[in-house]
């Protein structure tokens, strides 16, 4: 098996959704849940996952996205640790 980490992240596809659709966000305010011993990691992933689908099928150009170009944005995001990004975010939330 090879070694696929990416900039100390699981892969390319985490590292590069969470740096465009994460870094420097404050999570908090979109995601609620402002107490960090109730916040729930796994939670906060499938809400990250559902955020950054949303994004992607916004509509561009005066059209909802739809056909080949969805289908890859989808396929790369199905390579994504959400956890990891999810996990990363609770974390810097819980130090600073």
């Amino acid at each position: 098996m090879s070694n696929t980490k990416y900039n100390g992240w699981t892969n390319y596809a985490t590292w590069r959704v969470n740096l465009e659709m994460f870094d420097g966000m404050d999570w908090v305010e979109a995601f609620g849940n402002p107490d960090p011993e109730l916040t729930d990691v796994y939670e906060l992933s499938l809400a990250l996952k559902d955020y950054a689908e949303e994004i992607i099928e916004l509509p561009f150009g005066g059209s909802k996205a739809e056909g080949l170009a969805l289908d890859y944005a989808l396929a790369f995001m199905s390579d994504v640790n959400w956890y990891e990004i999810a996990d990363s975010l609770v974390r810097n939330y819980e130090e600073n």
